[in-house]
């Protein structure tokens, strides 16, 4: 069972396990969206970038972060909408083989009728728990007995 509106409490932190992003990854992320830029799909190029190698986008990252928040089934049944998203910052390149994972922290809660907004800062963070994407987003999610 999803955590309710009134489960949230500011400051909560919620914490996903951990996904490896593989080369797969990047190829299928490049096909699905037609993004071929060669700062992730030409080794040899990537080779003389800062990050000497080819790394993920930065939207496959942040949809990996969302697929990780899923999988802990925080809002599974409770979900109404995601709500919104908020400063989007991509800070540090994730490369092949980088295993990332994200804490979500409750910074707000708002009323909303027979609902309730519960806004995150969501932080990825790779292996060594550096940041590689910060954003705020925003849950709609229902109030209990309502």
């Amino acid at each position: 069972m999803g955590l309710y509106f009134e489960d949230f409490a500011v400051g909560d932190i919620h914490q996903t396990r951990g996904r490896t992003v593989t080369e797969a990854d990047i190829v299928n992320f490049a096909g699905l969206t037609g993004d071929y830029t060669e700062l992730h799909t030409n080794a040899e190029y990537a080779r003389q970038t800062p990050a000497g190698q080819r790394i993920a986008h930065g939207a496959l990252v942040f949809s990996i972060s969302i697929g990780l928040t899923t999988q802990t089934n925080m809002v599974a049944d409770t979900v109404i909408a995601f709500y919104g998203l908020d400063k989007l910052r991509f800070t540090r390149p994730v490369l092949i083989g980088d295993t990332v994972h994200v804490a979500k922290k409750v910074v707000d809660l708002a009323e909303k009728g027979d609902r309730g907004i519960v806004t995150f800062e969501t932080s990825v963070l790779n292996q060594r728990d550096e940041l590689v994407i910060l954003y705020v987003d925003k849950l709609m999610v229902q109030r209990r007995g309502r």
